[in-house]
Parts: structure tokens; C-alpha cells; sequence
């Protein structure tokens, strides 16, 4: 019965995700600045602080628009779960569980959220099973 449903789910879980993550990609590009960010990275301890945080933002910009499209979610679904995970680790562990006091809660549903759809195969209008059908050899 949930069949039909399934595939127009995915794709609003796609959506919701990626302009999440777009969101707070260009905010570390155009808001808080690589240079804010760069600061904000090496005072958590994350190593290469200077590499890192223009990776990480670009990384969530391109994601989160591939999320949107549904285009290799397996690889960026797994990028940004990585992603969320160092910001576990490296920035919201240690305040506990709840968001409210900068916690992981919210962090851990991305990286939940990521990588369910990376392994999803994306559900309706997505890049990666347009492109799956294209490529599988026409049955008579």
C-alpha cells in the first residue's frame, strides 16, 4: 500500500536534505566567511583547518544540490554523512545530546537523514535512476 508513496517520500527527504545542506554551505562561504569558518575549525581541533573548512563548505554546496537532483547520492550521501560525523566528534559531543545546548542531536539526524539516502536509490525524479534506465538494455 506504501509502494506508490515511497519514491515521492525519498524525493522530499532529498529536497529538505539538500537545501539544508546548501544552506549551510554557502552560509560558511557568504555569511560567516572561509576565514570565520577556517578560525571556528581550528578552535574545535579539527586537523588542516585551513583545507578543511573550504572543503567542507564546498562539499556541502555541491551535495546538498545533488541531494536536490538525486545525482550520486551513494558518493555524496556518504561525503556529508563524513561530514556530520566530524561534527559530532570535533564540535557538538561534548555538549551532550540536545540542540538547545549545542548538542549532536540535530547533526546526527543529518548524517542519519544522508545516509539513508545515499543507499536509497533516491525515489521519484532522481538523477541516478533516470540513469539507471538509460542504461539497462531493452527487454522485448
Amino acid at each position: 500500500m506504501l509502494d506508490p508513496v515511497r519514491p515521492y517520500a525519498l524525493l522530499l527527504a532529498r529536497i529538505a536534505l539538500g537545501v539544508i545542506f546548501v544552506f549551510h554551505g554557502a552560509q560558511k562561504f557568504l555569511t560567516t566567511g572561509l576565514a570565520q569558518t577556517t578560525a571556528s575549525f581550528e578552535a574545535s581541533g579539527i586537523p588542516l583547518a585551513v583545507v578543511a573548512a573550504p572543503a567542507v563548505a564546498f562539499t556541502e554546496v555541491v551535495g546538498g544540490i545533488a541531494l536536490i537532483l538525486g545525482a550520486a547520492l551513494p558518493v555524496f550521501g556518504l561525503l556529508l554523512t563524513l561530514i556530520m560525523l566530524g561534527a559530532i566528534f570535533f564540535v557538538h559531543l561534548a555538549n551532550g545530546f540536545s540542540v538547545r545546548d549545542g548538542g549532536y542531536e540535530f547533526v546526527l539526524a543529518l548524517a542519519a537523514g544522508t545516509l539513508a539516502v545515499a543507499f536509497s536509490g533516491g525515489g521519484a525524479l532522481a538523477v541516478d535512476a533516470l540513469w539507471q534506465r538509460r542504461r539497462q538494455p531493452a527487454t522485448v
